[in-house]
């Protein structure tokens, strides 16, 4: 029988999944260089808005499924972050902050409420990711949420690079990542520790590392489908129309 890692040793291997972090993307690094075209900033930021509106969506199913009341009352922080609340010290929640740098690259805001430019890509892996939060115990939602040891990194990577490559971004709209380099680094604790405490037998441990895996291929193909549509000009159904003929949200 396979030995259990150390927690140590646990927490290293974690760690090591930051080499699939999608800060490591083609379509990112070409980002942070500023090879990006308008265009291809302002889909990244119309198809991301999916995932951050469903960040909270996530969230609310692991506190549906976890029976302790003490992590509940700390995980739910998570949700006030995003959708935003009276208590929070900082300028606005984070789906708000995300309208506003939507706003500040040149986007219509209902049309990115409308989720009009989100690609079926984004939508099938983000959806994936919030269908995994309900089916699965909470332990094992809160350990998907450990891409967020590398966040801090990405948002920090966005707020050195942008303003140098992209003067035509009103600074305001770069917000969103301020506020995170700090909420990111207070849910990580969080996440960790339980991922650190339940996951203690050595395939209970393999288990979570598959599971980060899982979060970082979501991650990953969210830029994939941005990259063939707006980098290597193959959206879906190119060749049949150039109309955005993909389905928008389906009734749940």
């Amino acid at each position: 029988m396979a030995q259990p890692m150390t927690r140590d040793e646990f927490q290293q291997a974690l760690l090591a999944k930051g080499q699939f972090y999608h800060i490591h993307h083609p379509f990112h690094q070409a980002m942070y260089a500023g090879k990006c075209t308008k265009a291809q900033i302002r889909a990244w930021v119309a198809n991301r808005f999916y995932y951050q509106t469903s960040i909270p969506v996530k969230d609310a199913a692991i506190m549906a499924n976890c029976r302790d009341p003490e992590i509940r009352r700390e995980w739910v922080q998570r949700i006030l972050d995003h959708d935003g609340h009276k208590s929070l010290d900082c300028k606005w929640g984070g789906i708000e902050a995300w309208l506003r740098l939507a706003e500040s690259v040149g986007l219509n805001r209902q049309e990115v409420l409308d989720e009009k430019w989100v690609l079926p890509g984004v939508r099938f892996a983000v959806d994936a990711y919030v269908n995994f939060a309900r089916r699965a115990t909470w332990q094992e939602a809160a350990c998907s949420s450990l891409t967020e040891l590398f966040a801090p990194e990405i948002h920090q990577s966005r707020l050195d690079s942008w303003p140098n490559h992209y003067t035509w971004i009103d600074p305001e709209g770069l917000t969103y990542f301020r506020q995170r380099l700090s909420q990111a680094r207070r849910d990580v604790e969080h996440g960790l520790s339980i991922t650190l405490d339940h996951f203690q037998t050595a395939e209970q441990q393999a288990q979570a590392l598959n599971i980060l895996q899982f979060k970082l291929d979501i991650l990953w193909s969210l830029l994939d489908a941005i990259s063939m549509a707006y980098e290597f000009e193959r959206p879906p159904y190119v060749g049949i129309t150039d109309k955005p003929v993909w389905h928008h949200a389906l009734d749940r």
